[in-house]
């Protein structure tokens, strides 16, 4: 348990000390917010669906989350590109004790991360249906970001450079992102759309998310809990597997 502490604790300290890192990760969510909520408002309005402001902050939320715990696993490469990964690996400590601390570390980062963007959606006119739901959301996002810490971790083993990095962007976090219904309902989809969102972790955490904060949820809660809890035992389990591995 010490090692998994020391090792979460290293996470968390070197997010804190990053300020511009921080001012950083904020950039892009804003804009998704700032730029769909306010420009697409008045389709989303004419369309009888409410505010598109509400819609989308859950959706940037997530987002954040999934960004954030990603590049957290992939942190990896840096730590073996400078030493340390080596240096963790030969000490006298289980590396699935390795591994676990590293992603609890990412997922407490990306959850800090997530708090900061519903901070902001909040200053940008976002109100939750109901305030005493917000710690469900907040489940939600701790969920989510140990799904997609183990899914990195998972990543950041495979890949030996930074070279791989963007491929993964494209073809694999991309992908996620956008079929997660983030920017669109769920409902009334063509149907090959429909199964693809179904078949992505990132669609329960964000509906999960939509059904806390807004009180809409396509899949429902108990089943969005459901499903996040199996995926992120299965990611940390392959990320598990992959780190144990890794060749020094």
């Amino acid at each position: 348990m010490g090692a998994i502490y020391i090792l979460w604790l290293r996470e968390l300290k070197r997010y804190l000390r990053s300020r511009a890192q921080i001012v950083a990760s904020l950039g892009q969510p804003l804009l998704y917010l700032l730029v769909l909520g306010f420009g697409l408002g008045p389709v989303f309005q004419q369309a009888g669906k409410g505010s598109y402001i509400q819609f989308v902050a859950p959706g940037v939320i997530g987002m954040s989350v999934l960004f954030t715990s990603i590049f957290s696993g992939i942190g990896l490469l840096w730590d073996r590109q400078f030493g340390f990964l080596k240096e963790t690996l030969v000490a006298p400590v289980p590396r699935v004790t390795v591994m676990i601390g590293r992603t609890l570390g990412g997922a407490t980062v990306a959850t800090i991360q997530g708090v900061l963007i519903f901070i902001v959606c909040v200053l940008a006119g976002f109100r939750p249906v109901s305030w005493t739901s917000v710690p469900l959301a907040f489940l939600f996002m701790i969920l989510t970001a140990v799904v997609f810490g183990g899914l990195g971790t998972a990543i950041g083993s495979l890949l030996e450079n930074m070279q791989g990095f963007q491929l993964i962007m494209n073809f694999m976090v991309m992908p996620i992102f956008f079929l997660s219904g983030a920017l669109f309902p769920l409902t009334n989809l063509p149907k090959v759309l429909s199964i693809a969102t179904s078949f992505d972790p990132l669609s329960y955490g964000i509906d999960g998310l939509r059904g806390a904060l807004i009180g809409v949820s396509h899949f429902g809660v108990l089943t969005n809990i459901s499903v996040l809890g199996l995926v992120a035992v299965l990611f940390v389990a392959l990320g598990g597997y992959f780190f144990s591995r890794i060749q020094i």
